[in-house]
């Protein structure tokens, strides 16, 4: 391998079908605000059998409409795993809320259910339930649903499935985003998710007033719903409305031209990412390293393919792994240090040890490169370098 150039842990495949997609939408006569956007939305709705679909300009843009649409405030409670990107409590933070996080489950790095039962039944005591809670189909492998919609059922908290790894992924007989365990379901479509839009995300949702709220709050609070709208003057023009403070958090027909067309490839990407894993599995079933859990009942869409360092058996550090594969050329990664542990959270109150297993699997951790695009002379040249060092 040629070392001077790194190979990304993830990265898009853009075809000339995309190209084209975007070229014709840049001769048209709509960049934005056209119909592109509508029929993305559509696509993916029809995709994942949810109701609607409302896209903007990232998933962090998502999640806050999701949060705003839900009612999420000051007073207000929202919960989330320890073990995900920033934005999944951010988005609480901008409505004015509080975020409180649950730890994670030893085998599949996602929400543990035992760990969100405890915490509840100590904050029913106390009366502070969480409005909403947030479980994060963390590295594409799905959440345990059913169990997290009994607690909600059991307790009064709305849920929003974070996706954001997980467009594609099933669980059960059931597509993501199906929102049969939830109230929203929101995904990414970054350039290293499984699908890109360059950037942008999507909220789904089966229930018609959150879709709608959602609409206002992506596009500045403003509506052209007579229904909505209130009675002014007569001889005057109000063919709109601004009714809420909004966003402007939209998509650009640009962006939802490439998603329409990545589209179509999902399905391939995702078995491709698939034959990736199993071909890691493989090479690395006999090392002292512990690989991802996937659930009998799930399907992954394999956003990342991690693996933890059981430094005792291996007698390497995980930084001493992590140094040795950057240096070999290998764009590997860390997904992710618990939230709380990022200053901004510990100026809040949060400190080291108030999740274990988040901080356990934190400090045993690395994400090893997968995407469509990374071909098998390059695995061969990192699984060759992860057994190397390891030896």
């Amino acid at each position: 391998m040629d070392q001077k150039k790194v190979i990304p842990y993830g990265r898009q495949i853009i075809s000339s079908a995309d190209i084209d997609s975007v070229v014709e939408v840049l001769h048209s006569d709509y960049l934005t605000q056209g119909e592109n956007v509508p029929y993305f939305e559509k696509a993916v709705v029809d995709y994942v059998k949810a109701n609607f679909g409302v896209a903007t300009n990232s998933a962090t843009s998502a999640l806050h409409i999701a949060c705003l649409a839900l009612e999420v405030g000051p007073g207000d409670t929202v919960w989330t795993s320890a073990n995900t990107f920033v934005a999944s409590a951010n988005c609480a933070v901008y409505c004015g809320a509080e975020i409180d996080f649950i730890d994670i489950d030893r085998h599949t790095n996602n929400i543990s259910v035992d760990s969100l039962q405890e915490k509840l039944i100590e904050a029913k005591k106390i009366n502070a339930l969480p409005k909403v809670v947030i479980p994060v189909h963390f590295s594409g492998h799905p959440c345990d649903m059913n169990s997290i919609k009994k607690l909600s059922d059991e307790y009064g908290f709305k849920i929003i499935e974070d996706a954001s790894h997980a467009i594609g992924a099933s669980y059960g007989p059931n597509k993501i985003g199906n929102c049969k365990y939830s109230d929203i379901t929101v995904f990414s479509f970054h350039p290293v998710k499984i699908i890109t839009t360059g950037e942008g995300g999507m909220a789904v949702t089966n229930e018609t007033i959150l879709s709608e709220r959602m609409n206002r709050h992506r596009s500045h609070g403003i509506t052209s719903d007579y229904q909505y709208m209130k009675p002014r003057p007569e001889g005057e023009i109000w063919n709109y409305q601004q009714i809420d403070i909004g966003h402007n958090y939209r998509m650009t027909d640009i962006q939802a031209a490439l998603g329409l067309s990545q589209l179509k490839s999902l399905d391939k990407f995702i078995e491709r990412r698939h034959e990736i894993a199993r071909r890691y599995d493989e090479a690395f079933s006999n090392l002292p390293l512990l690989l991802p859990t996937q659930c009998f009942d799930s399907y992954s869409s394999y956003h990342i393919y991690i693996v933890r360092i059981r430094e005792i058996l291996c007698r390497k550090t995980q930084r001493q792994v992590y140094d040795a594969l950057k240096s070999a050329g290998i764009g590997i990664n860390l997904h992710y240090i618990p939230v709380y542990r990022h200053p901004f959270y510990e100026e809040k109150g949060f400190k080291k040890g108030y999740c274990p297993e988040a901080e356990l699997y934190y400090k045993e951790t690395i994400t090893l490169p997968i995407h469509p695009s990374l071909n098998n002379k390059q695995q061969d040249y990192i699984i060759y370098n992860v057994i190397n060092i390891l030896k």
